[in-house]
């Protein structure tokens, strides 16, 4: 079901943040044909936790393997929003990115990232099939990256506070007694990416039908309008917008912050440091991503950058990452190969078989089809969202 909606929304065209502007992407001509003599390094973008060098934990090391097979040096600069991303790549200097689906289709129309040549990456043939030609980095049949990991957006609590597992979202979008009779009001955080306005707008499809919502990310000027208001009644009981995961990790354990949105990633940190945290999906759903490792249209370092692309495709590669971060692997083997990070139930656990029931992110655009192409762009929501956190 989510999968057709995609397919329509996003396969035929790549387009503007603003919505319904057709921008021409870089052609399939343009790919590389062949890899040559590598450059001793590649610069990499990612999101918190995808590229780990056994830095932060020796058992967490994926790229040191690489450097000692290719020569090339790995440097990593992290990012905390896809907006934070789309606003690096745009300065350029990196090589490559881990790209959101709501990020991707902005690098493609934007001329940011180049199309990929998967002859050159022999381990794409072990990609999962219901990730081949996702429309959230392909246009026309021609892929602009290579998937990488994708997960869900759980709703992380404190089991103490709540003995049994919250079963609704609303505990973070409404005051209320929690159980263990204190008011949530400065007890709750919610994710300050744009995007999240499609948490609400998914609430509200499950708990106000008749306000008409059928996607969450293909919103009319009335069902916004509700989105909005409900944005705005929740920033009055916050403890604040999270945009840093170890931060969040670090409010959760410090700050008295006992429910929010989170990636598995944060929960799993959090159980390592014998914190009373666990996660679940509410009965309304929750929104996803699925990533895309994407190669800079101007990277210095392409060849190293390939070799990156079909390492990452590794079954124990993509194991480690999932079970690292708390994502799923976007090679089928990764989930029953041996010796890796990920526990033999980890992908029953972290959403792998949910697929079909995640509304993974992808950029809103006035292109839509259950609103009849009048839904409202990104764009807005970026300057509402922000004027939201700032009181207005």
């Amino acid at each position: 079901m989510r999968r057709k909606a995609w397919l329509w929304a996003l396969g035929a065209v790549s387009l503007a943040v603003a919505g319904g502007l057709v921008m021409a992407q870089i052609p399939a001509s343009r790919a590389q044909q062949s890899i040559g003599k590598l450059e001793g390094q590649l610069n990499i973008l990612a999101w918190p936790g995808y590229v780990e060098n056994g830095s932060t934990d020796k058992s967490a090391d994926w790229v040191t393997p690489f450097e000692q097979a290719t020569g090339c040096k790995v440097n990593v600069k992290v990012f905390s929003s896809s907006d934070e991303a789309v606003r690096l790549m745009n300065q350029g200097g990196y090589d490559l990115v881990t790209a959101s689906g709501d990020a991707t289709q902005r690098l493609i129309s934007g001329n940011v990232v180049a199309p990929v040549n998967y002859k050159l990456i022999p381990n794409t043939v072990n990609l999962d099939k219901r990730l081949v030609g996702a429309p959230w980095y392909t246009v026309n049949g021609v892929p602009y990256g290579v998937p990488y990991q994708f997960g869900v957006n759980v709703l992380a609590y404190n089991t103490k506070v709540f003995p049994k597992p919250p079963t609704t979202w609303a505990i973070v979008f409404k005051e209320m007694t929690l159980p263990d009779g204190k008011s949530n009001k400065g007890r709750i955080q919610a994710y300050y990416g744009p995007i999240y306005v499609a948490d609400a707008a998914l609430f509200l499809m499950k708990t106000r039908p008749e306000l008409g919502i059928k996607d969450p990310y293909e919103l009319n000027e009335r069902q916004y309008q509700e989105v909005l208001k409900l944005l705005r009644q929740q920033r009055a009981i916050l403890q604040r917008y999270w945009n840093d995961a170890n931060a969040q990790v670090q409010d959760f354990t410090n700050e008295g912050v006992v429910a929010s949105t989170t990636w598995i990633f944060q929960v799993n940190t959090l159980k390592a440091n014998n914190q009373s945290i666990d996660w679940v999906v509410p009965k309304e759903g929750a929104t996803g991503w699925a990533d895309t490792t994407m190669l800079a249209a101007k990277a210095k370092n392409p060849n190293c950058a390939y070799k990156w692309l079909d390492w990452q495709l590794t079954p124990k590669v993509q194991a480690d990452i999932a079970g690292w971060f708390g994502s799923n692997p976007v090679v089928p083997k990764g989930c029953t190969v041996s010796g890796s990070l990920l526990a033999a139930d980890g992908c029953q656990k972290q959403g792998y078989f949910d697929f079909d029931n995640i509304w993974f992110w992808r950029t809103p655009t006035t292109q839509c089809k259950t609103q009849n192409n009048q839904c409202v762009p990104y764009s807005r929501w970026v300057s509402d969202y922000i004027a939201i956190q700032g009181g207005r």
